[in-house]
């Protein structure tokens, strides 16, 4: 997270935004660059003033989501063929894509919303999606909804608590999701906590 952090903060103006995004749609693709982790510095550099908090939830949105619809649609144009040559292969082999069947197969469409949620398997199941022929209406009406949710949730908590959430992801990067909830939990029940005090007061 850090060398991202300092890789947004290297620049200023509109550039910020512009690298954000292009990191978000490579995520997308399913590259080996955590997403979560890259929305959090995009909030550290909403916390430090490098750009506009709003503005950073718009393109991160649309950086996100444009970057499914792009591994949506390969699978769907082009699925079965791709999953044959050796890079598409290494990052999606045939055991992954299985499981993702078995999910979808048990689950449906809810599948793709939970997907939001689980880094390590968006790809696999935003691809099979489009390989597996679900609507594209569909694809982005659940997508578009979690993403809806993850992205303000992950960036803001980044920027209203920026240096404890820093603190903590340092320790347990690995374990993103369950950090931003928590964070989040955390900033819930001490606005709740103020506002009983405020009340009663």
């Amino acid at each position: 997270m850090d060398k991202i952090v300092d890789l947004l903060l290297s620049f200023s103006g509109p550039t910020p935004y512009f690298l954000l995004f292009g990191i978000l749609l490579i995520c997308g693709l399913g590259l080996p660059i955590p997403e979560d982790i890259t929305l959090l510095a995009g909030g550290l550099a909403a916390y430090y003033g490098l750009t506009n908090l709003w503005v950073t939830i718009a393109v991160a949105y649309v950086g996100v989501i444009l970057g499914d619809t792009i591994i949506f649609m390969l699978g769907a144009h082009v699925g079965r063929k791709l999953t044959k040559m050796w890079i598409f292969h290494k990052l999606l082999p045939d055991e992954r894509l299985q499981g993702v069947s078995d999910k979808f197969h048990k689950w449906g469409n809810k599948v793709i919303f939970a997907a939001r949620f689980m880094p390590g398997v968006r790809a696999p199941i935003f691809f099979s999606a489009g390989t597996f022929h679900v609507p594209f209406r569909v694809f982005i009406f659940f997508d578009g909804l979690a993403a809806l949710l993850s992205v303000p949730a992950i960036i803001g908590a980044a920027y209203f608590f920026g240096d404890q959430v820093v603190w903590i992801v340092r320790r347990v990067e690995h374990s993103i999701v369950v950090v931003i909830g928590g964070v989040i939990l955390f900033g819930v029940v001490k606005w709740y906590l103020q506002r009983r005090r405020l009340l009663r007061g």
